[in-house]
């Protein structure tokens, strides 16, 4: 890891930081409701690669916004279990002080467990032999070392849990034509899958934005292969904006979580040319179906669901939950596209859009498409 890079804050990290925090109170109002029907009480936050709490500059890092969170909510601060891990010892001491100088630390029910050590084979076996409470996972190494398709599925495997990971693109790139890390990059694609880019790559000569679109691909399938039902990667640029360098991964097995996650990195989205961060996968073509999905304008959705739905009738939240996975659509979108339908009279809905306000569709309102 570079020796200053924790000295300041990038505008990266702060878009990182913030999407995970935006998400926890949400997955934590989401779980915990599910819980209370059930006799449930924890709730975990793991990050294994914590780092020390505060940049340099006073930037607090993702741990940090975490226990902040809990600590402001009462059912939070009773349900949290929270695990942070770094290899570095100062790292970890630093992450201890911070978190202990916080306002009402003393007011969690569960002192945050803080430990520093390798994530390896170790940890992950310990995941895997163990059924865990529903955990929010959170993975942020400095390169792919330790990062593996089997520390994911550890976690991801039992009722509840959710991840979020940090993939270092420029490094993963570099890494598939170096011989000296073929092990790390099967640890994280799965060894046919990474074996499958490497000849891709020697085979053909690709654009950069090319070569990015199909490790993307391949990454996204290899979570969708082992269980993960629901992917959403997030791209980020470096700070000219000329140059791709990270994605976060979002993977869960629930449609809420994914719903919830799309709205935030929609949110936090700023255009195919504008700013640090991207929503769109613009590189991509129908050589990588999933990413390419991401690319469709809205514009092009109305049509869509007017095949796909052909002959169909459904509420809006059914319409959503089956069509919306693998697209860049927010609830929003179907709204606006359903309500312009209905105006043109393509579809038929059972109480029509006047007098209710302009582009509003309720759950209760079943909406009837043509057969065609």
């Amino acid at each position: 890891m570079s020796e200053n890079f924790f000295d300041e804050q990038t505008e990266q990290s702060e878009v990182k930081a913030t999407l995970v925090a935006k998400y926890f109170p949400a997955y934590m109002g989401v779980i915990g409701n599910a819980q209370k029907r059930y006799g449930g009480d924890r709730i975990a936050y793991i990050d294994l690669f914590a780092g020390p709490g505060r940049y340099k500059d006073g930037a607090t890092s993702t741990p940090v916004k975490i226990i902040e969170q809990a600590i402001a909510n009462e059912d939070m601060r009773q349900r949290l279990v929270a695990i942070f891990n770094d290899k570095d010892e100062d790292n970890v001491r630093s992450l201890q002080t911070t978190l202990e100088a916080l306002p009402g630390y003393d007011q969690l029910k569960r002192r945050p467990h803080i430990q520093h050590g390798e994530v390896g084979d170790e940890i992950v076996k310990r995941f895997e032999e163990n059924k865990l409470i529903p955990t929010l996972f959170f993975v942020d190494p400095w390169g792919y070392k330790g990062m593996t398709l089997r520390l994911i599925n550890s976690v991801l495997k039992d009722w509840g849990c959710d991840c979020f990971f940090f993939f270092n693109y420029s490094r993963v790139s570099a890494g598939l034509a170096n011989d000296l890390v073929e092990k790390h990059m099967d640890a994280l694609f799965g060894r046919e899958r990474a074996e499958s880019l490497r000849k891709r790559f020697e085979d053909k000569v690709l654009r950069p934005v090319e070569r990015e679109a199909f490790i993307v691909e391949e990454m996204c399938q290899a979570l969708k292969d082992m269980g993960g039902e629901f992917v959403l990667p997030f791209r980020f640029h470096n700070k000219k904006g000329t140059r791709i360098t990270h994605h976060l991964f979002f993977v869960s097995k629930n449609f809420r979580g994914y719903a919830i996650m799309k709205e935030i990195m929609h949110a936090h989205a700023t255009g195919k040319h504008d700013g640090t961060v991207n929503f769109e996968y613009n590189p991509a073509d129908v050589r990588q179906p999933m990413i390419y999905g991401l690319l469709r304008p809205v514009d092009e959705l109305g049509e869509m669901l007017m095949k796909d739905f052909a002959g169909d009738t459904h509420g809006i939240t059914e319409i959503y939950e089956k069509h919306s996975v693998g697209t860049p659509y927010v609830l929003k979108d179907y709204r606006e596209q359903l309500c312009k339908l209905e105006r043109e009279g393509k579809i038929i809905v059972d109480k029509p859009c006047p007098p209710r306000p302009k582009n509003t569709m309720a759950p209760q309102h079943k909406i009837t498409f043509p057969k065609r």
